[in-house]
């Protein structure tokens, strides 16, 4: 039996492998400007406007592909069922992060957090993703208007899919 990784991971590589598996999500997303909206309008006093958040079951399947150069870190290959070909983040020692047409900047914070930033289309996203237990992953993101207004946010909580052991079928004896 192979010995299980280091709980909490302590370094980037640790913590990218460490998201590998196949998780089943619950995420919560808040649009606050339509909560405004409806507040304004007297609709959340009025039991009214759910439009403002709504939450979603998935299911991830995540990879950690090594790295294949020194400066890199190595990939994230995150898919959901019939999703192709997927989403790919490559990490680098420097820092940055590139997922499809999007560069951004990574950091791994001393309470094992890692936290993902980038900006497109005038849009900053700040993305907070840490592990409570080995098997419950949470994430939370924001992302603003170039003034520093929110635009969204939403919070996942992952639950890794772990297989039992095949029973023992051999006689006592």
């Amino acid at each position: 039996m192979s010995p299980s990784p280091a709980f909490p991971p302590t370094d980037i590589r640790a913590f990218l492998s460490f998201c590998a598996g196949e998780w089943m999500a619950l995420r919560s997303t808040f649009l606050p400007d339509d909560a405004a909206a409806a507040l304004e309008a007297g609709a959340l006093e009025a039991g009214e406007g759910d439009e403002w958040h709504s939450s979603e079951r998935g299911e991830l399947t995540i990879h950690y592909q090594e790295p294949s150069g020194v400066e890199e870190l190595g990939d994230l290959l995150i898919s959901g069922p019939g999703a192709s070909p997927g989403r790919r983040i490559r990490f680098a020692a420097s820092g940055d992060f590139e997922a499809g047409g999007d560069r951004g900047r990574w950091q791994l914070w001393p309470d094992g957090s890692l936290e993902l930033l980038l900006s497109r289309d005038g849009v900053a996203v700040s993305e907070r993703i840490w592990f409570t237990k080995p098997n419950l992953r949470l994430r939370s993101t924001i992302e603003r208007h170039a003034d520093g207004r929110p635009l969204r946010a939403s919070f996942s909580s992952e639950i890794r899919r772990v297989s039992r052991p095949a029973p023992n079928t051999a006689p006592a004896g």
